[in-house]
């Protein structure tokens, strides 16, 4: 692949700007990396390291990454009264070219109140995979409770709780009281507010909601808010189920 198509294709600009960044100079391949001028030289792209006006990068086909996202940031690209979660990732994620879109999407949504677990991806298929109901993708969530949490409340979120303007009962698939103001829940849909919801039916109120977990993967105590990097590639596929 050409040296402008790498950088074109990993969102650093249109063609003519990555060919501008190339024949001025600002782009070295390799490890060791070496400067290189040619913006139609070829090079096999997979696993290609470069670095670009100093700033290395590795060339990935598809984007997969994991983000802690803080609170106070809304999961949208045109956000409301907050910042967006995708200031919080390097301008080329931003902009990587993705079909109709443009750059990583994130896969489902937090509210802005609530941290924890993101995925993101600019692959709509890892999106759908993920996002679909009918694949039972289970998502895990600590939510601290404003009053105290008893046995007979996760009993009935294990049995099912009907929300408002939604008859059918909807039930964790996994619940326990980890201490007197904490549930852990584990939930294989997603709708709106569906946490805060669910813990409301049973008479009790969320205080503060974390998402820890996705499929298999914990959140790694060493990713702090804010904080994003690239799943493994074992990652993706165990999240794909390969």
């Amino acid at each position: 692949m050409q040296l402008q198509e790498i950088l074109y294709s990993q969102g650093f600009g249109t063609r003519r700007v990555c060919c501008g960044l190339i024949q001025q100079g600002h782009v070295a391949v390799g490890n060791p990396a070496q400067l290189c001028t040619d913006a139609t030289a070829d090079f096999e792209p997979e696993g290609l390291e470069f670095t670009i006006q100093g700033k290395a990068w590795q060339y990935h086909e598809h984007a997969y990454l994991m983000l802690h996202k803080p609170t106070g940031h809304e999961c949208s690209q045109k956000p409301g009264a907050w910042p967006s979660i995708y200031t919080l990732l390097p301008a080329p994620l931003r902009s990587r070219p993705s079909g109709a879109a443009s750059g990583v999407q994130a896969v489902g949504r937090l509210d802005q109140d609530t941290t924890g677990m993101l995925l993101l991806s600019d692959d709509g298929k890892f999106i759908h995979r993920l996002s679909s109901p009918r694949h039972h993708v289970p998502k895990v969530y600590l939510a601290t409770c404003k009053h105290p949490v008893t046995q007979q409340m996760v009993d009935k979120l294990l049995a099912g709780v009907v929300l408002e303007d939604d008859p059918k009962p909807v039930k964790a698939s996994a619940c326990r009281a980890l201490d007197e103001h904490t549930l852990e829940l584990t939930l294989t849909e997603g709708k709106y507010h569906q946490v805060k919801r669910m813990v409301a039916a049973v008479s009790n109120r969320v205080e503060a909601l974390h998402r820890s977990r996705i499929g298999a993967i914990d959140l790694p105590a060493d990713l702090a808010p804010g904080e994003w990097r690239w799943l493994t590639r074992a990652e993706v596929d165990g999240l794909l189920g390969r």
